[in-house]
């Protein structure tokens, strides 16, 4: 049995070391992810009007870019000191900063909007919705999150990858479970899109979900 306590060194650490090849295979990843680009397409245009919104969990900042090149005033976050710089190196002209979504550094009713694309993907089902109540409490009334996350009912336990030296824990979830958790957080659903896995040369071959959740006015 997997232990779900998941220490946030480790996954920083982790991250860290894989940050460089993390920026290089998925930056341009949209590229190949019409769906992707399309909901994001929707947050955006939903969000609009001055007011900030944030890529959660950015990585090398590969969502923050795109929305900022739709006009977005878009910051990113991220736990890993390494992929902050990545993300920086290659969009210098979008703030960047190291964050905890545990402990979000952001005063209330602040965001006009969050994109979390896999974001929980470490996060054990036992801090689900303390994260989803940081989120509603960062949210201005009426602002928009847009999770995306993989679909399923298992933990993956991985010690390597792309080569590099790891110890992080994946976590799948069903889609009705996490729907769930944001009601009791307090979001209104929207919208629940799900999808089969693009090529195994774009993406880890699992399903994926996307939820478009809004904080009541």
């Amino acid at each position: 049995m997997v232990d779900e306590n998941e220490p946030e060194d480790g996954v920083r650490e982790s991250y860290d070391r894989v940050a460089e090849e993390y920026a290089r295979r998925l930056f341009h990843e949209l590229d190949h992810k019409p769906l992707d680009r399309e909901l994001l397409d929707r947050f955006a245009t939903s969000t609009a009007g001055g007011r900030q919104v944030c890529d959660l969990g950015c990585g090398p900042g590969q969502i923050a870019r795109y929305l900022h090149d739709l006009g977005c005033n878009v910051l990113g976050l991220d736990l890993s000191p390494r992929m902050i710089e990545s993300a920086r190196r290659l969009s210098p002209d979008i703030p960047f900063r190291e964050g905890n979504m545990l402990a979000l550094d952001f005063p209330d009713d602040l965001l006009a909007g969050i994109a979390a694309f896999y974001a929980i993907v470490n996060i054990p089902k036992s801090s689900l919705l303390f994260v989803f109540r940081e989120m509603i409490r960062v949210l201005q009334p009426g602002g928009l999150l847009l999770l995306a996350f993989h679909i399923g009912d298992e933990v993956l336990a991985e010690d390597e990858l792309w080569g590099h030296k790891m110890s992080m824990r994946f976590y799948l979830f069903p889609t009705r479970e996490i729907q769930a958790y944001l009601e009791i957080a307090g979001f209104l659903i929207e919208d629940v899109v799900e999808r089969e896995p693009y090529a195994p040369e774009v993406e880890y071959q699992s399903r994926r979900a996307y939820i478009f959740a809004r904080k009541p006015l």
